[in-house]
């Protein structure tokens, strides 16, 4: 029963107040109040009247006011509370400020009657106002009035020197008048007496359970309000004087750990563990909230947040959820929350949001360690492990005779009866080997002998949780087929459906990782199996087999068959090798199951080792143990498969370590050359293929998996392919192959890229000048299956490793390597060359705009942050153009996202918008603020609130050094220092092969000479002798037998690995077939004088190249490479400046044409156009109209009409003339050949026979302008519409007349005109244009336009285009077609039709204007411009083409001398 939660004991104002205070206005006093700090609760009353302190409410604005429902004086030091069981009475009393005592105006009562007498009346109706108060509603007291049959009011207002007495009775519906005397200014106390109507609840006396919580609430109070108040029961002082007090009331047990911290002055917190359940007392402005509610809470979880995340960390299969940390706690909490909201009138859950609490309790971390060390996390650990079985046991086997849903599963016929324990279950890797199986057992039998295939590899259990294991598939299916219990303890095998377990995987490096991965499972599961005799087994098959005759050999392990291979040898042997179980025949496979015994091993458990070993090789906690077990590996390590017993100790450390050390080498590469082996493989694919032209990488990656032996999947490969070629940002500062095609870009970090079907690539020529093919023939190449592949690592120029950086994670060690500048590189190492010190070097990527800044660090290794770019623009915009390296375009329009949908919760949205103006190689986006939050924004670090930060470390840099040794290097100057080492070594090599090769062709071409004076002189006869004859008067006479090779091949065996300088060795001399084929087979013409002479000049040379490379140190070789490669980068990079210039320039003319693509709609207005003097206004030109603007002589710029519409074409007769004859009087003439600078001025009857002597018919040229150049020339006539919808027709090229061609208008011949011109064989020189614009259409036939045909001409004013007059009725009968009304083309002569080509204007007069307007249509690329005779020009012909069949020219067929182009 609530009591006293309603009265504000601090509600007291003076006596007097003047008429003026209480006068003032509310609006002010609120506005006050509402502007003050939360304070003490007498303090917010001062200045008030009592009308405004104390209000009643009508039922309506009760329930508009408080749809919810106690705060001590800060001077009370008292609380008495007396229950008097048998008089049925309860006393309470604490001498805090008295209510005051004077009559409320407005309700004309005394404010004491108010409170306890009247309900809805409340002092806390004012929501301006924060206060740790509890009572909101005006209830509680007056509820307690109610239910009681006595109801006494006793106040001492000291303040008004007031005492005052009231006595209700009857359920407050019957009250006697107020007592009033006096009292002393030092009495200040309040004490209720009531009755408890008993009737009402049921009672006839006050019963124990009642009392029990009356003193529970005493407790209570005693817990909540400190050492300052003293607290009484029935006289009696309670012990209780602090909350810590209070909470050891509930813990009985003194040795239980409590973590108790006081907060703040509102805040205590006091946690222990619980048994399994969660429990919380909890006081909210001492009010006891019995269930909680939003600030238990928000205490807890943060607990349980923390623990759960600490606790899954350290232990991955735990899978800890916060429920069940939630669970063993206990949780005290005492706390001041500003006006709370409670669920109900009884106030046991608090309903108020953590945000309006009014102040904030964080947890530290020291506090949680502190609760978790308690015991709650061993506990919680438990029963997560506890869950986990649980759930584990769901998916148990049994014994049963019959499995069914296991369509792959081949069951032993007698597994799951009482003969089970001597059956089977062989495990195969794959459905191909359990097909081996099926053909074995044929002979072997199917009682015994059951068969599963595997999916992959096996799950690592040790560091999965109940959720993976139960939702693994094959884990499931192995219990069921072996029925096998979760947590199951076997002394025999009796108890499942088959007494042994077969492994049959692979015999290579991931064959034993799954063989590993099946022992750690029932190790982990099932310990006591393994240490069963003969329960679990492994088939093994040969990798290699050598076969000789009828003798055969078999070796199960690589390493054995090399032992083998360096003491036997392998002449006369033929090698097969069986790289899966897939490579076995039927017959293969019935004889191994024919000897099963001699096949199968055993593994045996030989102690503690063992389970050790498996540990070491699969447990997380045994990380450092295990890079020293792959440290101490030695090469040449196996397993002896002789034995019939295997120790699980003797697999770990002979066997699985391989594979181990196999996947430590895919994943990081090796300071030599910067490469994984995969990538090893790709370069050296290319180098063999010599790959300078383009190719699928689809095809490549197939080229790649046959000549280098990749035994992985292609994706994989053309992955690896893919990510070579890239160049953008974050990728490679230096790609090894060319990207032809979509690569991928840095929207999404190179996942963008094509299908490996559709993109093409070859070597980046810059690679080569990294590693030099002399460099090729002094390196380690590997073997597989007999195969020359990959060398053991290449020796680039400069570390490749620091030019692209490098990131991996392998078994034991993982690795990161930023990018470095290859330029910094090449300095560096020639500080090194002239014993300098090294430079330190800063990360560096290709492209990146941002900043790279060294930051201080704790951890080892050097620390850099790279900061994108953020700039404000205006107010509430932010432009981004540059994000930091790997944060990825897409990735951080998802993070924009959010910032404009916030999550709930996460506060007001900080963007309004944004927009993006980058392309797949730079970033750009523009951010539009929140008005609200602008200013917020713009006052903090935009780089940090943006994520426009990125770290890298140095301090992780594993690497393969050249032993193939995995080592740490501290900086990236200590990997170039060692490089640098070995890379001089290797130059020292390389100077003593030139030095080789060099005097080998000196000694082959010096025999050469001998032998052919011998042959010449009489001493060596060759005819009608025998070979042997020859050959051993050659041996006698000093003669060098050397290899029948190309020039510059050197005497070394290079896959044999000799050293250059060294004598050969026997096995190397016999391998390059040493002979005198390469004097015997030179031809006869090579005993001719002029054949000796020329040897004898070139062995003189070859003598000065021997002393040249001798003279050379190994130090002048390395900076002849290094200035190649530098070379090679300028190179690129101009290139790469060259295409980024291209596209700007494309860029600002697709927004140029943009603005004008509204006016090529409507053909209304004309817009102007500049003049074009270069190829790169040709372009821009390109979708314009050819029209007399575009060639007419004007003082301005032409107006371009819009394209939207075509115009018929001008006609030919009645065009009238345009200063015809000015261009070649006022313009000097330019000699193009001696022929054409001759030649007269020609007159416009003549044109044709002038074209005629101007062509070239074949292949050499003749004398004169070529014919592109002279049609160029005709600019000045043409009249071309090239605005078509759809249309891809070749475009025309202008002929130049007679006159034109001999004259100075021939200047105007256009560069790409005369480019195609003479691709045709015409060699004459073109004149260089004045001002014309060209451009290549789809089909690469060039359209020419002829801005001015003299410096005359161009200087009068250009006139505007007028609509052609009507053609006359007498052109049209001379016409052999009807004139053309639309777009219309000039036919090229046929080849086959003298009669065919150009022919005499139509205009009556003869003369053949510079302004008459013709088109031609140009002859496809492949066909050369037929030789044209006076007679073939007589006529002209004409096809006329609408803007709907705009392509019938190209296809016409064998009638039609226009020919379709590819």
């Amino acid at each position: 029963m609530e009591i006293d939660d309603e009265v504000d004991w601090s509600e007291n104002q003076p006596a007097a107040q003047s008429k003026a205070a209480a006068g003032k206005g509310k609006p002010k006093a609120k506005k006050a109040a509402a502007a003050k700090p939360l304070q003490p609760a007498t303090s917010h009353n001062e200045g008030r009247a009592v009308e405004e302190i104390y209000q009643k409410k009508t039922q309506l604005e009760h329930i508009l006011l408080r749809p919810d429902a106690y705060v001590r004086d800060s001077s009370m030091d008292t609380l008495r509370v007396d229950i008097d069981v048998e008089q049925n009475t309860i006393s309470i009393l604490n001498n805090g400020a008295g209510v005051p005592v004077e009559i409320h105006k407005e309700e004309n009562i005394y404010v004491p009657e108010l409170i306890f007498g009247h309900l809805l009346t409340s002092s806390n109706y004012d929501d301006t106002e924060k206060k740790v108060t509890g009572g909101r509603n005006g209830f509680g007291a007056k509820l307690t009035n109610i239910f009681s049959t006595e109801f006494i009011i006793e106040t001492c207002d000291g303040q008004r020197q007031r005492k005052y007495r009231q006595r209700f009775h009857d359920n407050m519906n019957a009250k006697e008048e107020p007592k009033m005397s006096a009292c002393k200014a030092s009495e200040n106390y309040t004490r209720i007496t009531f009755s408890p109507d008993l009737s009402k609840f049921g009672m006839t006396h006050l019963e124990a359970d009642t009392v029990g919580l009356m003193r529970k609430r005493v407790y209570d109070m005693a817990g909540v309000l400190g050492k300052t108040v003293k607290v009484w029961l029935n006289g009696e002082k309670l012990p209780v004087k602090t909350f810590q007090d209070y909470v050891e009331m509930y813990l009985p047990d003194k040795s239980a750990p409590r973590i108790y911290e006081k907060f703040s002055d509102r805040w205590e917190v006091c946690v222990t563990p619980s048994d399994g359940q969660f429990q919380q007392v909890s006081f909210v402005n001492s009010i006891s909230t019995m269930k909680g509610g939003t600030h238990v809470n928000y205490l807890v979880d943060q607990i349980t947040k923390s623990l759960a995340e600490t606790l899954t960390k350290k232990n991955k299969n735990s899978n800890v959820k916060a429920f069940f940390v939630r669970n063993y706690l206990s949780v005290f909490v005492n706390c001041m929350i500003e006006n709370p909201s409670f669920d109900s009138q009884t106030k046991e859950t608090l309903s108020s949001r953590a945000p309006s609490f009014g102040s904030k309790c964080e947890l530290s971390d020291k506090f949680i360690k502190k609760v978790a060390d308690s015991g709650v996390a061993d506990r919680v650990l438990s029963f997560a492990s506890f869950k986990q079985n649980k759930e584990m046991k769901k998916s148990d086997g049994s014994k049963r005779t019959r499995i069914t849903g296991m369509t792959k599963l081949q069951d032993a016929n007698d597994a799951g009866t009482r003969l089970s324990e001597q059956c089977t279950l062989i495990l195969t890797e794959g459905d191909s080997a359990k097909a081996l199986v099926i053909d074995g057992l044929s002979v072997a039998g199917r009682d015994r002998f059951g068969v599963f295939p595997l999916r992959g590899k096996l799950l690592n259990v040790r560091e999965a949780n109940a959720t993976q294991i139960t939702g693994n598939a094959e884990i499931q299916n192995i219990k069921q087929i072996m029925g096998l219990q979760h947590g199951k303890v076997y002394d025999s095998a009796k108890q499942l459906r088959y007494g042994h377990l077969m492994i049959m995987t692979d015999q290579d490096h991931d064959g034993s990782h799954i063989k590993g991965l099946i022992m750690n499972f029932f190790h982990h599961f099932y310990p006591t199996l393994l240490q069963l005799p003969g329960f679990l087994l492994e088939f093994i098959t040969p990798i290699v087999k050598a076969t000789k005759r009828s003798r055969v050999l078999s070796f199960y392990t690589i390493p054995e068959y090399e032992e083998w291979r360096k003491d036997e040898g392998q002449t006369g042997w033929d090698i097969k090798y069986y790289k899966g179980l897939g490579t076995s025949t039927k017959e293969e496979a019935i004889e191994y199951f024919s000897d099963v015994d001699r096949h199968r091993k055993e593994f045996v458990w030989e102690g503690d080792t063992d389970g050790a070993a498996l540990e070491l090789a699969f447990s997380r906690k045994k990380i450092e143990e295990r890079k020293q077990w792959l440290q101490s590996y030695v090469p040449g390590t196996y397993l002896d498969m002789s034995q019939e017993t295997i120790s699980y100790s003797d697999f770990v450390n002979k066997e699985l370590i391989l594979f181990s050390r196999a996947d430590l080498e895919r994943s990081i590469p090796s300071m030599v050359d910067g490469l994984k082996p995969g990538q090893r493989k790709i370069l050296f694919a290319c180098f063999k293929r010599n790959l300078k032209k383009e190719i699928k990488v689809a095809q490549l990656s197939g080229y790649v998996s046959e000549h280098a032996a990749y035994h992985h999947g292609e994706q994989s490969l053309q992955t690896t392919i893919v990510g070579l070629a890239q160049k953008f940002v974050g990728s490679n500062n230096l790609n090894l192959l060319v990207p032809q095609g979509q690569f991928g870009t840095r929207l999404q970090g190179g996942k963008d890229a094509a299908s490996a079907r559709y993109i093409h690539t070859m070597l980046e020529k810059t690679t080569r000048k990294l590693f030099h093919e002399h460099d090729d023939k002094l390196l380690n190449y590997l073997s597989d299956d007999g195969q020359s592949i990959e060398p053991q690592w290449y020796i680039p120029v400069v570390p490749l490793v620091l030019i692209n950086g490098a990131e991996g994670i392998g078994t034991g060690w993982s690795t990161f390597i930023p990018n470095y500048s290859p330029r910094d590189l090449v300095a560096n190492v020639r500080r090194l060359l002239d014993g300098e010190d090294l430079v330190p070097m800063q990360p560096w990527y290709h492209g990146f705009s941002g900043e790279v800044t060294e930051v201080p660090s704790k951890t080892s290794g050097r620390t850099y942050t790279l900061n994108g770019i953020v700039s404000q623009t205006d107010e509430r915009t932010l432009d981004i153009t540059e994000l930091p390296v790997r944060k990825w375009t897409q990735d951080y329009k998802e993070f924009l996202e959010g910032m404009i949908k916030p999550e709930p919760g996460a506060g007001a949205a900080m963007l309004v918008d944004y927009r993006e103006h980058h392309s797949g190689a730079n970033v750009h986006f523009s951010l539009q603020l929140s008005e609200t939050r602008a200013a917020e924004i713009l006052g903090t670090d935009l780089t940090a609130k943006f994520k426009l930060s990125n770290k890298m470390s140095t301090g992780n840099m594993m690497l393969f050094d050249k032993n193939g040794v995995i080592r740490r290097y501290e900086s990236p100057e200590a990997i170039l220092s060692e490089f640098f080492e070995l890379r001089m070594e290797f130059y020292s090599r390389r100077r003593l092969l030139l030095i080789q090769m060099a005097k080998f062709e000196l000694t082959r071409i010096s025999n050469r000479v001998r032998f052919i004076l011998a042959v010449i002189a009489g001493e060596v006869v060759i005819s009608n002798r025998k070979r042997a004859e020859i050959e051993a008067q050659l041996d006698a006479e000093g003669y060098d037998r050397m290899p029948n090779t190309k020039k510059g091949q050197t005497t070394v065996d290079l896959q044999k690995g000799e050293v250059p300088g060294e004598e050969l060795s026997e096995e190397a001399a016999a391998a390059v077939k040493l002979s005198f084929d390469y004097l015997l087979s030179m031809a006869l013409w090579s005993l001719t004088a002029e054949k000796v002479a020329a040897l004898q000049a070139e062995a003189e040379e070859q003598e000065a190249e021997v002393a040249r490379v001798e003279a050379t140190t190994p130090a002048d070789l390395y900076r002849e490479d290094l200035q190649a490669f530098e070379d090679a980068m300028d190179e690129r990079d101009e290139r790469e400046a060259a295409e980024n210039a291209s596209l700007a320039a494309k860029q600002k003319r697709a927004g140029n044409n943009a603005g004008r693509g509204k006016g090529k709609a409507k053909a209304a207005k004309p817009k102007k156009k500049k003049k074009a003097a270069s190829s790169d206004t040709d372009e821009e030109e390109a979708d314009s109209d050819v029209t007399e603007e575009n060639w007419a002589p004007k003082a301005k710029a032409p107006v371009r009409k819009p394209a939207a519409k075509p115009e018929p074409a001008p006609s030919l007769a009645a065009k009238p003339p345009l200063a015809a004859a000015k261009p070649a009087a006022t313009a000097p003439a330019k000699k193009g050949t001696a022929k054409a600078a001759a030649a007269p001025a020609a007159t416009a009857t003549s044109a044709p026979k002038d074209e005629e002597e101007g062509t070239s018919s074949g292949t050499e040229a003749t004398e004169g302008v070529g014919l592109m150049d002279r049609l160029a020339g005709r600019l000045g006539s043409l009249a071309v519409d090239s605005a078509t919808s759809g249309h891809k027709a070749p475009a025309a090229k202008a002929a130049p007349k007679a006159a034109a061609a001999k004259a100075p208008a021939a200047k105007a011949a256009p560069a790409r005109g005369a480019g195609r011109g003479a691709g045709r064989g015409a060699k004459a020189k073109a004149p260089a244009p004045t001002a014309s614009s060209s451009r290549s259409d789809d089909d690469g036939d060039v359209m020419s336009m002829d801005a001015s045909t003299s410096s005359a001409a161009a200087s009068k004013p250009k006139a505007v285009r007028k609509a052609p007059p009507a053609p006359a009725a007498k052109d049209e009968a001379e016409s052999p077609m009807p004139l053309p009304q639309g777009k219309v083309r000039r036919m090229r002569p046929s080849p086959f039709h003298k009669g065919s080509g150009p022919g005499k204007t139509a205009d009556s007069s003869g003369s053949g204007s510079e302004d008459e307007p013709s088109i031609v249509a140009p002859a496809p690329r492949e066909a050369r411009a037929p030789r044209r005779t006076a007679a073939a020009a007589a006529t002209k012909k004409y096809i006329e083409l609408s803007s709907s069949d705009s392509e019938v020219a190209a296809d016409d067929g064998a009638d039609s001398d226009f020919e379709a182009s590819d």
